[in-house]
């Protein structure tokens, strides 16, 4: 009896140390819940300068499209109804519907700006003119959208429009 008491309490005495022993060791703290962003504030707009006004009055200035072009001969060359400008901002170039009649059977045709000569732009009825005849108009490519501009230049030549390197 002596044995089985020695081994029954050597069973308690290891299962009691084995219990003390997972006790003993600290439980991991309990996992905190993720913290919530505090709300952001939008930002106050930042006070910028009111923006600068020029005034142009209508003596000094008009629209130029659709606008009567007509060649030095006074030969009717055809309306502005588009203009190309480079990455500046700056005209290069005026696209003109040229011949047809009535819109029937006319195209468009890329002519150097500085080949146009505006007369008083404050008269609506005054004409463009062309420094170009209509046999040069006549033999220009005709101008797409989304396609290389090839302008008409002021002596006639044909050459690409081009803007240079991107920066």
């Amino acid at each position: 009896m002596h044995i089985r008491f020695s081994t029954a309490f050597a069973v308690v005495v290891i299962t009691s140390v084995a219990a003390a022993g997972l006790r003993a060791d600290p439980a991991p703290p309990p996992a905190e819940p993720p913290k919530q962003a505090a709300p952001v504030k939008p930002a106050a707009p930042a006070k910028a300068d009111p923006p600068s006004v020029t005034v142009i009055s209508s003596e000094d200035a008009r629209g130029v499209l659709g606008r009567e072009v007509r060649s030095a001969a006074d030969e009717d060359m055809g309306r502005i109804v588009d203009i190309v400008v480079d990455k500046d901002g700056k005209p290069r170039a005026a696209i003109i519907d040229f011949g047809g009649f009535l819109g029937v059977g006319s195209r468009k045709i890329a002519v150097d700006w500085a080949a146009l000569k505006f007369g008083t732009v404050a008269k609506k009825e005054d004409k463009v003119t062309l420094a170009l005849t209509r046999d040069q108009v006549r033999a220009a490519p005709e101008y797409k959208d989304d396609q290389l501009v090839v302008v008409l230049g002021a002596s006639g030549k044909l050459s690409p429009l081009e803007f240079g390197p991107e920066q």
